[in-house]
C-alpha cells in the first residue's frame, strides 16, 4: 500500500486553516468596504444591538459615551472618511466577541490568527516535523555500517 503524501486531502477533507500568501499592496477602497461590511455582520451576529455595543466599547476604552452615530458610520460603506482606529476596532471586536476579524485583517498580509490553544496545534505540528527530519537523518546515518576503529585488539 503506498503512502500518501502529507499534502493530499481525501475527497472530503478540507484544510482547517487556509495556507495564505501574502497578495501585495491593499485595495484600498476595496478593503475599506470589505472591513466595513464585516464590522456590519459582526453585529448582526453578535445578539447585541448597535447602542450596546458602543456602551461595551466605550467600557472597554475607558470613555465615558461612544455614541451609536459613531458606530453607524464606522461601519457605513457610503463613510470613507470614518475609518476606524486599531484601539477602536479591538474595542469593538471585544464588544461583538468577532474574534475571527482579526483573522480577516491578518488575511491581507499572508498570515492567519490562531485562537487560545489552536498554537499549540502549530507547535506539535512543527515539532512531528522537526522528528521526522531527525528520523530521515538517522536512517541516512544507518544506512551505511559502522566499523569501529581497531583500537579493542591491541
Amino acid at each position: 500500500m503506498s503512502k500518501v503524501h502529507p499534502d493530499q486531502l481525501g475527497l472530503f477533507d478540507g484544510p482547517i486553516y487556509e495556507s495564505r500568501a501574502d497578495r501585495g499592496p491593499l485595495e484600498l477602497d476595496r478593503f475599506r468596504s470589505e472591513v466595513k461590511r464585516a464590522m456590519a455582520k459582526a453585529i448582526r451576529e453578535s445578539g447585541f444591538d448597535r447602542h450596546e455595543i458602543a456602551k461595551r466599547m466605550a467600557q472597554y476604552l475607558g470613555l465615558e459615551t461612544l455614541s451609536k452615530t459613531t458606530l453607524d458610520a464606522y461601519t457605513a460603506e457610503s463613510k470613507e472618511s470614518h475609518d476606524i482606529s486599531l484601539l477602536r476596532f479591538a474595542a469593538f471586536v471585544h464588544a461583538t466577541r468577532a474574534n475571527w476579524l482579526y483573522d480577516l485583517i491578518a488575511s491581507k498580509a499572508g498570515l492567519t490568527v490562531l485562537e487560545g490553544s489552536e498554537a499549540r496545534l502549530a507547535e506539535i505540528a512543527l515539532l512531528d516535523q522537526e522528528r521526522r527530519q531527525i528520523n530521515a537523518e538517522l536512517r541516512r546515518l544507518r544506512a551505511v555500517p559502522v566499523r569501529p576503529a581497531d583500537w579493542r585488539r591491541k
